[in-house]
């Protein structure tokens, strides 16, 4: 089953580009133990969509080799539909100092006329050591996908940022202890190029005017993980002129939240 158009828009975008990664944050004799990485970890998740109660159950398959470098190997129980276990599936995750660095690849149907393949390189999904409002990284980038004959460029603009250190945080009835809460938006534009008659050359036509689509946050406690999770998208495309149909609905406003519920984790 695939995550309902709006969250695959969101993710799509979010996880297109390699993160504008630096080296502030790693340490070869310290490691974060905010998301216990041994073999066999698992997470499971009650993802609440818009008032709809589903179950993701994540955990760490087995290591693998990337670049000389070794990850350990993310996977679902079934097809996921939460934020944040969607984004983990199939992907490889390693610890680099006090980050946590992101590597793989992840496809969605945005709609059912937009498939896209989607590749990442050590994304930064998370950060021990960053002070309040510290930017973890911002990427931008440009999609190219022809839609109904319609070749659409979608511009984008990712921002991660760690918000917060919380002592305590409580969610889905439990109280949890030393929780970093981290923000992730993306702001993003998407136009096409139309032949009009008489007029010599392509007409740009804005689909979707700049604005922020999806806004995530993360909370991780101190050796156990993601424990919560919250993703709003919300956007609206322009009228198109007329006789230019695409299969994107019009209008996004999804709320989901993401509860963990279960978990087995060992360092």
């Amino acid at each position: 089953m695939k995550i309902k158009i709006l969250l695959s828009f969101a993710v799509l975008i979010m996880l297109f580009s390699c993160s504008s990664d630096s080296d502030t944050g790693s340490d070869s004799t310290t490691q974060t133990n905010y998301f216990p990485l041994a073999l066999r970890n698992y997470w499971k998740y009650r993802v609440l969509t818009n008032a709809i109660t589903q179950t993701d159950s994540l955990y760490v398959s087995n290591d693998t080799t990337i670049n000389t470098k070794v990850y350990k190997k993310f996977k679902t129980r079934t097809t996921p539909i939460g934020f944040f276990s969607n984004s983990m599936n199939k992907n490889a995750v390693r610890i680099d100092g006090y980050r946590l660095l992101l590597t793989g690849t992840i496809g969605f149907d945005f709609g059912a006329g937009l498939p896209i393949n989607l590749s990442l390189n050590d994304y930064v999904i998370f950060q021990e050591n960053a002070t309040n409002n510290q930017e973890l990284g911002s990427v931008t980038g440009v999609i190219n996908q022809t839609v109904g004959n319609y070749p659409l460029v979608i511009n984008y603009t990712l921002k991660s940022t760690n918000i917060e250190s919380l002592p305590t945080f409580s969610s889905n009835g439990r109280v949890y202890t030393d929780v970093k809460k981290i923000k992730t938006v993306l702001n993003a534009r998407i136009t096409t190029s139309l032949t009009v008659t008489g007029v010599p050359f392509p007409v740009v036509v804005s689909i979707l005017d700049t604005q922020d689509v999806v806004t995530s946050y993360q909370y991780y406690s101190k050796a156990i993980g993601n424990v919560y999770t919250n993703t709003t998208i919300n956007y609206r495309l322009n009228a198109l002129p007329t006789g230019i149909t695409l299969p994107i609905p019009t209008t996004g406003n999804q709320t989901q939240e993401e509860f963990l519920q279960t978990y087995v984790v060992s360092n």
